[in-house]
């Protein structure tokens, strides 16, 4: 039943963390990039779990704002990031949105594979066009972090928490994950596709002990439907991206550092050359780790980071 090249979580398990808790910081002290933009799990009506996404739900939850987004909704697709990609060459418009209730080629960060759950995953990307002299991308995929992890605590989910670069966790386990392709400029116009995979419901024979992934429905016993979880990352995304645009990572730092997973923790950093060990100091304007080592305090851009096997918080 599962098949590789969609999302639960990575085939590699080179990120697998213990807990999630380190260096969450109260939410109500936390000062929030930009306004909320969806509601909050008290005031949403909450609808039956959907079996299939639908381009006219996903219409009918944005509401009002559904005219600024052209969402186009399939069966199955490869990766909705390529697809998407190969549109916004051919011309696609702003606010392009492709989701796909089964992903045959998804694929993470740096080559990997995802595992997605049939009907039980939400999967989609977006076309951002961000306007001329916008910000520059570094960082985008930690802002974006925060933009999705605002909504699955507005939908109620407990305990989120980000970890570095592009993993949205749910006690220790992966929930979602980002995957951001920036586009050659037009005009000195930066635009990028930006992918989301979020795991809703699991199938009860999901194989735990091959993948350390979480899901909705283990916190929340009526996960909001995938079409209403779809309108509500649009309309968050779409607050988010703006303000980027405008102020880059700066705006997002001190939120995305309040739900940092690995804050203070004895950390590896895995990357293509090397492996490096230290304590994670968190992140600085531009969303390159820090960490600290021996030889002193290193700005890392790239790699795969857990926590040391020896590493308590």
């Amino acid at each position: 039943m599962f098949q590789q090249g969609r999302f639960f979580g990575r085939r590699s398990r080179a990120n697998l963390l213990g807990s999630g808790s380190a260096g969450l910081g109260d939410n109500a002290a936390r000062r929030e990039p930009y306004p909320r933009t969806v509601p909050t799990a008290s005031t949403i009506e909450q609808p039956e779990s959907d079996k299939a996404l639908s381009a006219a739900a996903v219409a009918a939850a944005l509401g009002a704002r559904a005219g600024a987004f052209s969402v186009d909704v399939r069966q199955t697709c490869g990766s909705s990031n390529d697809e998407l990609i190969g549109l916004a060459e051919a011309g696609a418009t702003h606010r392009t949105v492709l989701a796909c209730d089964l992903q045959t080629a998804g694929r993470g960060r740096r080559g990997r594979d995802w595992i997605a759950a049939p009907q039980g995953s939400l999967t989609f990307s977006l076309l951002w066009r961000f306007p001329p002299a916008s910000a520059s991308p570094p960082g985008l995929s930690l802002a974006i972090g925060v933009a999705v992890a605002r909504v699955l605590e507005a939908a109620g989910a407990p305990g989120i928490a980000l970890k570095w670069p592009n993993d949205i966790l749910l006690g220790g386990r992966k929930l979602a994950g980002i995957l951001v392709d920036l586009l050659p400029a037009q005009e000195a116009a930066p635009a990028a596709v930006i992918g989301i995979g979020l795991n809703v419901t699991l199938p009860p024979d999901f194989p735990h002990d091959q993948f350390d992934a979480a899901d909705l429905a283990a916190v929340l016993p009526q996960p909001p439907s995938r079409n209403l979880l779809l309108a509500q990352l649009l309309i968050e995304l779409d607050g988010a991206l703006t303000t980027f645009g405008r102020s880059g990572f700066t705006a997002f730092r001190e939120s995305w550092l309040a739900r940092h997973a690995l804050q203070d923790a004895r950390v590896r950093l895995s990357g293509e050359r090397e492996t490096v060990e230290g304590i994670c100091r968190g992140v600085d304007q531009d969303g390159a780790l820090l960490l600290e080592t021996p030889a002193g305090l290193r700005r890392i851009i790239s790699g795969d980071v857990s926590l040391r096997s020896d590493a308590g918080h």
